[in-house]
């Protein structure tokens, strides 16, 4: 636990994952298929928490690949704009795509339609993630839509042994996506393996239930994880978080606001917890910053253009009652 600590205080990190475009109708409340006007920006779990760390002061350096095209530098001008290291990302051509999201800022019937035909970030390789020079970093962070296919499931376990190699911890927030893999049995056993294999486990109860094998054994998954020594978040939507470390149990709620859509709420989560932690802030406070970095970000439009940074996080926190009880 001490060394997941040390390196996350260092407050660079190697984000493994992908990148993509949001496109949101625009204004606010207007549903996705009667929009005339869609406003765009960067997309995709690992980019987003890039920028979330990013705003929050950290540094950040995201591992993926993006497709030869305006999209894919599109995400890559982006990603520069929110001060994300792109160093890592490589331009592929071909077929293959960037992701493509496409949602509203309304919780009325709220949809998200995502297109990941050919998607690109799969295509990262083991020579990809061996010319990553991990020593520049404090911690590894992968959300686990990197684990859905090859060759990125196998470059990613490849990375978890080069990071163990260069003597910095693994943080793996679940992130399951049903329509990403091709079966929930290859899922379930990836995942988990990717679970044992992290010092650091962010997900929620419906994610570590589809690990344990049924929602109601979730809370008992994260408990036998945090038994080996990992700190581990299980997250419960309104009812809250557990937070796992050091044999202790730390029970937090969150703070309440208007949703305007429920998407990037977990990527703003981590970004603001993990700059907690590195802001060496006691456990549950750096708990409760990823909670309000998430209200903030599900209470505006788009998710990265959502995040905050420190201002507006402590901002947030002055004037906006509560946590609630957990």
């Amino acid at each position: 636990m001490e060394h997941l600590i040390r390196g996350i205080e260092k407050g660079r990190f190697a984000v493994f994952g992908r990148a993509g475009m949001d496109l949101f109708a625009d204004p606010q409340g207007t549903k996705a298929e009667n929009a005339e006007t869609f406003r765009a920006d960067l997309g995709g779990s690992s980019a987003n928490i890039c920028a979330g760390l990013c705003k929050l002061g950290m540094a950040s350096a995201l591992v993926t690949s993006v497709s030869d095209d305006t999209v894919g530098r599109f995400c890559t001008n982006r990603l520069r704009h929110y001060g994300v290291d792109t160093r890592y990302v490589k331009v592929l051509g071909g077929e293959y795509r960037v992701s493509l999201a496409v949602y509203e800022s309304t919780m009325d019937d709220f949809q998200l339609c995502i297109y990941r035909n050919n998607a690109v970030d799969f295509q990262v390789t083991r020579d990809d993630v061996d010319r990553v020079d991990y020593a520049d970093f404090g911690a590894l962070i992968t959300a686990g839509t990197v684990f859905a296919a090859e060759p990125s499931r196998g470059s990613t376990f490849r990375a978890f042994e080069n990071a163990r190699k260069a003597g910095i911890p693994v943080i793996f927030d679940i992130d399951y996506r049903p329509y990403s893999w091709p079966s929930a049995q290859v899922a379930s056993e990836t995942l988990t393996r990717a679970g044992e294999e992290s010092d650091m486990i962010v997900g929620n109860d419906e994610e570590f239930g589809f690990m344990a094998g049924g929602i109601d054994k979730g809370l008992e998954k994260a408990r036998a994880l945090a038994a080996s020594g990992k700190l581990v978040i299980y997250k419960m939507g309104e009812g809250g978080a557990i937070t796992f470390a050091r044999g202790e149990e730390i029970r937090t709620g969150i703070y309440p606001v208007t949703a305007v859509k429920p998407n990037g709420a977990g990527d703003s989560f981590i970004a603001g917890l993990l700059a907690g932690i590195a802001e060496r802030r006691p456990l549950r406070e750096a708990v409760l910053r990823g909670s309000a970095c998430a209200s903030i970000v599900v209470s505006q439009p788009g998710c990265a253009p959502a995040m905050p940074d420190a201002r507006q996080l402590d901002d947030f926190l002055a004037d906006h009652p509560g946590p609630t009880e957990p």
